[in-house]
């Protein structure tokens, strides 16, 4: 959590320093006009790729498949899309990054194998709480354990 809170804080002020690293060696107004060139695909690439997307998951769903592929690359073109709005040099790399194809078809591969690892972890731990029932196994979760009984409180 910490590694997050500091890459907040510092981002800005590395994105401040790549823009006056190029707004020397480029000039002020291009280096300012690439920033506005880069929101602008940005907009452009947000409206196109939810529209592709939301047409390549209907028509994958007409076919009788999960639209999980296409859901996890719609979701890399907005992040990229996203983070082209984003003035900035450092952003703009990492959202062409999003853009590419292939980087694209790569990093939808390594979020789609994690949340299946996380969703195997979830499901064996809900596993064992059904299982954990007196009888055996049951599709309904286990229930607490009552005692039900009468007390005296006596005082010395």
């Amino acid at each position: 959590m910490r590694a997050f809170l500091l890459l907040f804080l510092l981002f800005p002020v590395l994105e401040l320093y790549v823009f006056f690293k190029v707004s020397t060696a480029i000039g002020f107004f291009p280096a300012l006009l690439l920033i506005i060139a880069g929101s602008a695909l940005g907009v452009l690439v947000v409206r196109v790729a939810g529209l592709a997307t939301a047409l390549r998951a209907r028509a994958s769903m007409q076919r009788g498949e999960l639209p999980a592929q296409e859901m996890m690359q719609g979701m890399m073109l907005a992040l990229g899309g996203g983070l082209l709005l984003i003035p900035g040099f450092i952003s703009d790399v990492f959202g062409l990054i999003c853009l590419l194809p292939f980087t694209r078809r790569l990093l939808a591969r390594k979020l789609s194998e994690r949340a299946e690892a996380q969703a195997m972890r979830q499901r064996a731990f809900a596993d064992d709480l059904y299982s954990a029932r007196p009888g055996g196994q049951g599709g309904q979760p286990r229930q607490p354990n009552v005692i039900e009984g009468e007390y005296e409180h006596r005082d010395k």
